[in-house]
């Protein structure tokens, strides 16, 4: 089972191993949002392109047909009216009086004399052999060493395409005005509004304006070769132009993704997000034993929220009750816990005052000592009882200075009438230690005083308590000339008070220093704080 934290949940399921977790929720809403609607907004826009495309292939095929069809009226009217004039032109120069081919050629051309065409057949010199002798325009530097056909553009006249006979010496010249090649050109049938104009090289003849043209119209464009004198036909029509219409069928499916994902955040948004966002600084302003506001869910508009506030609401007044509870509890188990210490301490207190009494009574010396040697061990622990007492409410430890002091009156307190009393002298700075290590500090020194008092009664003792190495250690040091090289060596009881020794420094985890030569005995010992 995985644990609330998440500990146990593999990293391809986290959250925060898909990129998502530090995103907010409403900026989550609005990518799946955006991500689920985008597609059918692009449909959509698709769908409306599509239909301007099929227009546009519509009247790219209709212009294609009248460009076909345009040309090819063209060029059967120029290549007919230039190959009757060849022949005219072919005649004349092997025979200069031939008027029958002169009149030929006027017959060609009386059509298009009347729409305003002109011909003329004359020398290099220029003296005209047939038709108009008004001059034309042409390029006799492309004439030379041809047969074909050359094309002149007049922007302002019209066409203009000459030919050279075989011996070089005559030039046929015909010129076709706008308003001529404008009514050859006219596709039949093709009402829709066109421009023409015909192209030589980088100069164009325009037969029809496309006029009206803005900024948001489009044009579709065909040209086709003539096949005569490198001549091309242009042809523009208007394709299906960008309306307001065309426009907004194609914007407002991005118009209607975009409102349609703002609205749905800006609902959640309103609706959960923002409510719960204000349910949980509610929820993380909570004090213990106060209650949540009632009023602040009932402002939510979301039912769902709304309960969950009540939901909160009604946890707090049970955590509340819950409290009380422990406090009261709390205050009994204090009552009874301190009730019990101050049986304790007096419990000690009376076997104290009994062995002090039995002693009294004693006959022997030995049991006299004895009963001195009980009654130390036994102050002893009511001493750490006693200061564990006084610090219940504290639970900042046991001062160390004030029960050593209170350890060494006692002991001095223990010494026999007729016999002198031991000097201990402190020098110890304001530490704390748990109960634990208080007792055991406690009957250490005990044993080592009495060690010392047993080699001799009337000894000088030194305890000190100083810094460790550690931050969490003290330097606990007991020192007397009477503890100089081994004061229970040769006695019964050495192995008595080395087990003692011994079991009291593992109790401390900690390793007993002696120092035999100046009769000192040194341990650090674990600390809570400092006074």
């Amino acid at each position: 089972m995985g644990d609330a934290d998440g500990q146990n949940i593999p990293p391809k399921l986290k959250p925060e191993s898909w990129g998502l977790g530090k995103i907010p929720t409403g900026a989550k809403l609005f990518l799946i949002l955006s991500g689920a609607l985008l597609p059918l907004a692009l449909v959509a826009a698709f769908a409306a392109l599509q239909t301007t495309r099929l227009a546009d292939q519509e009247t790219r095929s209709r212009l294609r047909v009248a460009a076909a069809e345009s040309s090819r009226a063209l060029s059967i009217e120029l290549t007919g009216d230039m190959n009757a004039l060849r022949v005219a032109l072919n005649a004349l120069d092997d025979s200069p009086n031939d008027l029958a081919s002169c009149a030929r050629a006027q017959g060609v051309f009386a059509e298009q004399l009347s729409a305003g065409a002109r011909f003329r057949i004359a020398d290099k010199t220029g003296v005209v052999r047939c038709g108009s002798s008004a001059p034309l325009p042409i390029d006799a530097s492309r004439l030379t060493g041809t047969s074909n056909p050359v094309a002149v553009i007049a922007p302002s006249r019209g066409l203009t395409l000459s030919i050279t006979s075989p011996s070089g010496n005559l030039i046929a010249t015909a010129l076709f005005p706008i308003a001529f090649l404008n009514r050859i050109a006219r596709p039949s049938g093709f009402t829709q509004p066109f421009g023409a104009e015909i192209s030589n090289g980088d100069k164009a003849l325009t037969l029809e304006s496309l006029a009206g043209l803005g900024p948001l119209d489009r044009v579709e464009q065909m040209q086709v070769r003539l096949g005569l004198a490198n001549l091309a036909m242009t042809m523009r029509v208007r394709s299906a132009p960008l309306t307001s219409t065309t426009l907004l069928a194609t914007i407002l499916p991005f118009l209607m993704w975009a409102a349609a994902t703002s609205i749905a955040w800006f609902v959640v948004d309103r609706l959960l997000i923002r409510p719960l966002r204000q349910l949980r600084r509610t929820v993380a302003a909570y004090q213990p034993g106060s209650q949540i506001d009632l009023g602040v869910a009932h402002a939510m508009p979301a039912q769902e929220i709304r309960e969950l506030g009540e939901t909160f609401q009604a946890i707090t007044r049970t955590v509340i009750l819950h409290e009380a509870g422990l406090a009261e509890g709390l205050v009994r188990q204090t009552r009874l816990t301190r009730e019990v210490h101050h049986r304790v301490k007096n419990n000690l207190q009376v076997i104290s005052s009994l062995i002090n009494f039995h002693a009294r009574g004693a006959r022997h010396p030995e049991a006299v000592a004895a009963y001195a040697s009980i009654q130390r061990r036994v102050d002893a622990l009511a001493v750490v009882h006693r200061n564990h007492y006084a610090e219940l409410e504290e639970n900042s430890g046991l001062s160390l200075r004030s029960i050593i002091g209170d350890l060494a009156s006692n002991l001095r307190a223990t010494v026999p009438d007729d016999q002198p009393a031991v000097a201990i002298t402190l020098s110890l700075e304001s530490w704390y230690a748990n109960q634990d290590v208080a007792t055991a500090i406690a009957f250490l020194i005990t044993e080592l005083i009495e060690l010392a008092m047993m080699a001799n009664p009337a000894t000088t003792v030194a305890v000190s308590l100083s810094p460790g190495d550690a931050a969490d250690r003290a330097i606990l040091r007991v020192s007397s000339p009477s503890l100089v090289h081994d004061p229970l060596d040769g006695r019964d009881v050495a192995d008595r008070y080395s087990r003692v020794l011994e079991g009291l420094a593992r109790q401390l985890r900690s390793k007993l220093e002696v120092d035999p030569a100046t009769g000192s005995y040194q341990i650090a010992v674990a600390i809570t704080g400092r006074d």
